[in-house]
């Protein structure tokens, strides 16, 4: 049920901001423009004072006040003074965009500060109450991969009181850990091989009653929402439907095919082996030469077996290097008077890793080179003959040994085939960029864990290349995140990046044209059809960036605190004044500036903090995301009288950084589209751009206004100004 709003507008007056802006002035638009009466001043919004001031006004015995605008600081700030329960707050930005990037009582800056204000006040009377998405909720988390990434995600999540499914394809748990025969030290003074740890950690969540455990199994489907994911399992024959919330993937990986490193002699003999061959062999009891069973006298260990090489693995897979100083000393234990040659193109070794590198460098029968192999070819006597340059040196060198070990790369198990199997319209795998080589679509920067399907995690080496300590700690992280997750479902919030928002999106399904625009375009798989081609959501996969909003063209589609007649009635509430004198350089213009809340904004803001002057001709509104975008905001600001409409977003392409995956590259394509639209209206089309915006490249930010305002002042004012 709708309540009636009663408001209140607080303005600030500290950090500057009563020095820079006039407050009577500012208060006789809210009140005769923005029709709100009650309006209050603080020296100090955020204080203890001045939150009193706003809960008195709050009880329902005193005001009973319950929707509010706050002008003072960014509302990346302050969040919780300004959170009142039950409460609908706006945020009116006049201390970083005004106060701080402006000249001080300016008429233009006044006239900014009025508009943010008209602003705050024309959105807040379009928004509703949010309210949580309630619905049952499985807390139950679904682990796939009995490797260490698994096992280590499956007893940090059973240890925290969730139920546990642990699902593992092979007959034993341990993947490639438990084929290892010793791994490389993990503790003071990192000098020593050690045991391998897996063999605990199995013992662990075998013995643990939260854990169940399914060993030769094979997950046929997941599909449904997370807190409500139905999982198909196939073991021993018999499929099994289980009911989970969310899930970890921790699938690990598979060697690169070396069937395919021609060039460094794998297929030419039996004596060019990998590094898991290796291993393997160690494990077995004792290193030979598989031609003959002969112990080897030398052994050549070639680095970067097709990683980081374009035609093959274009990426270091991380544990090559250490693999390889680590079976250096088993060839030297077995045989003290053997060598052990490592060529490499660098030797990577992060952290305490370096105190074995130098321990193993130290080893009068470990030789090291830095070096390009040219070839690997048939010696005499049964030997290898490598022919390789020394890059160090500028040489050319040629040298044989008994066995050749190729550090082969990693590949993840999800690269090549369905592990989820997953029930969604968009396909059963996990969608994939090339920025990832196949491993685990994730925004990296901000989100390590996630993947673009919502409720699944992915840790381990489906994550990123790893090492089994890192794979350890990748499993934790992985299962917090998916704890996380499901207490979100549970609390009818979203999983992320808007953890804190309990809106959801409410389609006024009446008048949708089956245009599937909005299923095509989610990034998340959060919306689906059914047998008639009607969209439907699926909301717990939500992640709240509103692209649907963006890309439905009747504007169906809202959330209850953000909607496309919400920012329009924004772009409608902006005073814009009539140009007397067109070639008057000085002549006021009025340009909108369109930002993402989680790249541009942040931008924004750093550059006042930098006190960055910003041209007072632009107002900034915040998306959520660059895929919000609806094209009728165009008509609005333009026939508003809005001279130019300038898009800021996260960057994307091979570098991509938006958090909805693709909001700014769709936001760039809609645009592609526009030049029709504003041809009918008779207007440039370079009266609207997008600039891909960082963090950190706020100090650009004042000349891209700059270089914007003076182009929209060359082509001249909007026509529809005359209107």
């Amino acid at each position: 049920m709708e309540i009636e709003k009663k408001f209140g507008v607080y303005l600030c007056k500290g950090c500057g901001i009563a020095d820079a802006i006039n407050f009577e002035s500012l208060t006789k638009v809210i009140k005769k423009e923005g029709k709100i009466q009650h309006i209050k001043e603080a020296d100090i919004l955020c204080s203890p004072e001045g939150r009193a001031m706003i809960l008195e006004d709050l009880k329902p015995d005193g005001e009973g006040i319950n929707s509010i605008v706050v002008a003072a600081c960014s509302p990346r700030v302050k969040y919780e003074e300004f959170d009142f329960p039950n409460v609908l707050v706006e945020r009116c930005n006049i201390r970083e965009q005004v106060a701080w990037t402006q000249e001080p009582n300016n008429e233009h800056t006044q006239a900014l500060a009025e508009d943010y204000l008209r602003m705050a006040c024309a959105r807040i009377k379009k928004a509703g109450m949010p309210e949580p998405y309630e619905t049952e909720c499985d807390k139950t988390i679904l682990v796939i991969g009995g490797g260490t990434a698994g096992l280590s995600a499956a007893l940090q999540a059973a240890n925290n009181g969730c139920q546990v499914v642990l699902v593992e394809k092979e007959a034993q748990l341990g993947g490639f850990a438990a084929r290892m025969y010793r791994q490389t030290p993990s503790s003071y003074p990192y000098t020593t091989l050690q045991e391998p740890a897996v063999f605990k950690m199995i013992q662990e969540v075998q013995n643990h009653p939260k854990i169940k455990v399914m060993t030769a199994a094979t997950l046929e489907k997941l599909d449904g929402q997370p807190g409500l994911l139905d999982a198909d399992i196939t073991v021993g024959g018999e499929l099994e439907t289980l009911r989970v919330g969310t899930v970890v993937l921790a699938a690990g990986w598979k060697p690169y095919d070396a069937t395919k490193l021609v060039k460094l002699g794998y297929g030419l003999s039996k004596d060019v082996i990998t590094n898991i061959e290796m291993e393997e062999m160690a494990k077995a009891g004792k290193i030979v030469r598989p031609s003959d069973g002969k112990a080897p006298e030398s052994v050549a260990f070639i680095q970067c077996a097709g990683s980081r090489d374009p035609e093959h693995l274009p990426y270091c897979s991380d544990f090559c290097c250490t693999a390889s100083l680590k079976q250096a000393l088993y060839v030297r234990e077995q045989n003290p008077n053997a060598i052990a040659y490592i060529l490499y193109k660098d030797i990577r070794t992060p952290g305490q890793t370096e105190l074995f590198y130098k321990q193993v460098q130290s080893d009068p029968g470990v030789m090291l080179t830095k070096a390009e192999i040219a070839e690997v070819g048939l010696g005499d006597g049964g030997k290898l003959r490598i022919s390789a340059t020394d890059t160090l040196l500028g040489a050319n060198v040629i040298f044989e040994a008994d066995l050749v070990v190729l550090a082969t790369g990693m590949v993840p198990a999800t690269a090549d085939e369905a592990v989820l199997n997953l029930g969604y319209r968009q396909g059963p795998n996990l969608p994939d960029l090339e920025l990832f080589s196949g491993f685990a679509d994730s925004n990296f920067i901000c989100f390590p864990y996630e993947t673009r399907r919502t409720g699944i995690f992915a840790a381990g080496c489906v994550h990123q290349p790893m090492n089994m300590a890192m794979a350890t700690e990748d499993g934790v992280g992985a299962a917090c995140k998916a704890i996380q997750a499901a207490e979100h479902v549970a609390a009818g919030m979203a999983v992320h990046p808007r953890a804190w928002d309990i809106t959801f999106p409410d389609p006024f399904m009446q008048r949708c044209t089956s245009c599937k625009r909005c299923t095509e375009e989610c990034p998340f798989g959060a919306i689906e059809e059914d047998e008639k081609g009607t969209p439907f959501f699926k909301i717990n996969r939500c992640r709240r960036c509103a692209t649907c909003m963006g890309a439905c063209p009747e504007r169906i589609i809202s959330f209850k605190d953000y909607s496309v007649d919400q920012i329009g009635s924004m772009l409608k509430s902006l005073d814009v004044p009539e140009i007397e004198d067109e070639d008057d350089p000085l002549a006021p213009l009025r340009v909108i500036g369109l930002v993402c809340e989680n790249d541009a904004y942040p931008a924004l803001d750093a550059a006042a903090l930098h006190k960055l002057n910003l041209n007072p001709m632009i107002r900034f509104i915040s998306l959520r995301c660059l895929g919000s975008f609806n094209m009728v905001w165009v008509s609005d600001a333009f026939s508003r009288g809005i001279d130019g409409i300038i898009l800021l977003g996260c960057k994307h392409g091979d570098d991509y950084q938006c958090h909805f995956a693709k909001g700014s590259e769709l936001c760039e394509y809609r645009l592609s589209k526009l030049s029709e639209t504003l041809d009918k209206l008779g207007l440039e089309s370079d009266r609207v751009v997008q600039y891909q915006i960082g963090h950190s490249d706020f100090d650009r930010l004042p000349q891209i206004v700059d270089d914007f305002v003076a182009r929209v002042r060359e082509i001249g004012p909007n026509p529809f100004k005359e209107l």
